[in-house]
This record gives structure tokens, C-alpha cells and sequence, in this order.
């Protein structure tokens, strides 16, 4: 099999897909260990037998709807390739919005705690960007936890320190400046769990409570304690949920509340300043 022909396959057996040349092309590269410019340079490049049964097992288990993350082992993210497993929430590119609106508040001497690290993809973002500041990562689970410490381990990132933990229940009062999180959003009914890659991830970092909103509750409920007088206060939400959040960062006396939204142009951030 050609890598032309091996492209062509995985487009034909992909062809529900409205990502089939992409995913072809990805799972392809992750078999050859090479870039995609070398798909088009090298066409006509035979790939031996181990290559052709790994890529068609990846396009079969690809078809069987398993996301491209976890059939490569990595997601990008910001500036930096990131280690995925099952154990993780894929990172997305709507919570990049997430370390555009840390990074205009976060100083070289502040601490920010990013809550449900997962992949450590928003604390290493943000350690990455401010190598004075100091970020704390934390995760319940202990087996994501260990995922983002690999992920700092490979790119060399010092400044951020690991903890498991439940939300804020374990940091003292007024230690904090800032506060991120993408938690758990999602209705414990709601159809979209059936579907599509959150199929395949942990349904502790996608579902919370019957309205989408109990984790939210809690880590707003708790920031007010834990962060210092002006610490700031972002939360990534679900789409139609902007409004509630605002009156939840209202009622726990937040200030400067504003909503951002995300590259498709829905709210997904809300953001709050601690100032009472």
C-alpha cells in the first residue's frame, strides 16, 4: 500500500466523517512518525506491513467513532503538544480563551491554581507564558494528575507544583490570586454524552449534578474564601449557562464580572474580581 492509496482508504472508510482527509492524514503521520508535508512529497512511498496494519487498525477503531487524541496519544494545545489518555478530558481550543484571559491578569509574583488540571493543559499553558509565576495543578483524580506531571516532565516545565484534591477544600483562606478552571458542566441527561468523542471521556470531568452547575457552585462558593482581597476568579461554562454563572459570581460578591466568548461565538468564560 502507496501513502497516496493509504490516504485514500481512510477517506473511503471514513466517509460518514466530516473529518475524514484530516483523520486520515493525522493517523497516518502518528504510523510514519512524520509531518503531513511528507504525505504529499512522498506519495508513492510503500509502507511496509507493520505500518499498513497499524494505520488500518487505527482507521477501523477511528470509524468505531474513538477520538483522534486518544488513538495518537496527544492533543495540541496553545503552544504545546500534550500526552492524552482515557483518564483525561481532550483539551479544546475554545478553552484557550481560558489562558488568553489569565494571562492579561497573572503577574510574575502571583499564585494561581488551575482546579481539574486534567492534562495540566491551562497550568502549563500559563507556566509556559509566566516562568515566574507560581502555578499550582490540581486534580482529584490521581491517575490525570500523574498525566500532567508527565506532560511538564516532557516539556520541561519547573514552576508548577501537583496536587490532588477536591476543588479549593484544602487550601487555606486568602492564599490565592487567581483562581482557573474548566470544570465539570454538563446536565447528567443531557444527549450529547452519547455522542461523539465525550463517549470515550471520564464522565467525572464532563457531568455535574442535574442543571450542569454543581461543581461551578462549589468552586465559586469557595474561591471566595480562598482567594485574597482582588484575586480573580475564571470559569469555563457551557454555552447557555453565561447567565447563571454571572448571578453566581454576583451573589458570592465578585466584581468586574464580564462574559467571554469562545471562537464560535458562544459565551464560555466568566471571569470575576474578589473585592468585599
Amino acid at each position: 500500500m502507496k501513502i497516496a492509496e493509504a490516504i485514500q482508504y481512510g477517506r473511503t472508510v471514513l466517509v460518514n466523517s466530516d473529518s475524514s482527509d484530516i483523520d486520515s492524514q493525522v493517523l497516518l503521520c502518528h504510523c510514519l512518525k512524520c509531518q503531513t508535508t511528507y504525505l504529499h512529497t512522498w506519495p508513492d512511498k510503500i509502507l511496509t506491513d507493520i505500518q499498513r496494519l497499524e494505520f488500518t487498525d487505527l482507521i477501523k477503531q477511528r470509524m468505531d467513532g474513538k477520538p483522534i487524541a486518544h488513538l495518537i496519544g496527544q492533543r495540541g494545545f496553545w503552544s504545546l503538544d500534550l500526552k492524552v489518555t482515557a483518564d483525561t478530558l481532550i483539551p479544546r481550543p475554545d478553552t484557550e480563551l481560558l489562558v488568553t484571559l489569565a494571562l492579561a491578569k497573572l503577574r510574575a509574583d502571583m499564585l494561581v491554581i488551575d482546579l481539574g488540571t486534567g492534562t495540566g493543559a491551562i497550568a502549563l499553558s500559563l507556566a509556559c507564558e509566566k516562568p515566574k509565576a507560581k502555578v499550582l495543578a490540581m486534580d482529584f483524580s490521581l491517575t490525570a494528575l500523574n498525566v500532567a506531571k508527565q506532560n511538564a516532565y516532557h516539556h520541561n516545565l519547573n514552576n508548577v507544583i501537583f496536587w490532588q484534591g477536591s476543588w479549593l477544600s484544602a487550601i487555606a483562606d486568602n492564599t490565592l490570586d487567581m483562581v482557573v478552571s474548566n470544570p465539570p458542566y454538563i446536565k447528567v441527561d443531557d444527549p450529547h454524552l452519547s455522542q461523539g468523542d465525550v463517549r470515550f471521556e471520564p464522565k467525572s470531568a464532563l457531568v455535574s449534578g442535574t442543571d450542569g452547575l454543581e461543581d461551578i457552585r462549589m468552586i465559586i462558593e469557595q474561591a471566595q474564601r480562598c482567594l485574597k482581597l482582588s484575586g480573580w476568579l475564571l470559569v469555563e461554562h457551557g454555552y447557555h449557562q453565561a447567565q447563571q454563572v454571572q448571578q453566581l459570581f454576583l451573589d458570592a460578591g465578585f466584581t468586574k464580572i464580564s462574559s467571554h466568548q469562545d471562537f464560535g461565538g458562544n459565551d464560555r468564560v466568566v471571569i470575576g474580581q474578589l473585592t468585599v
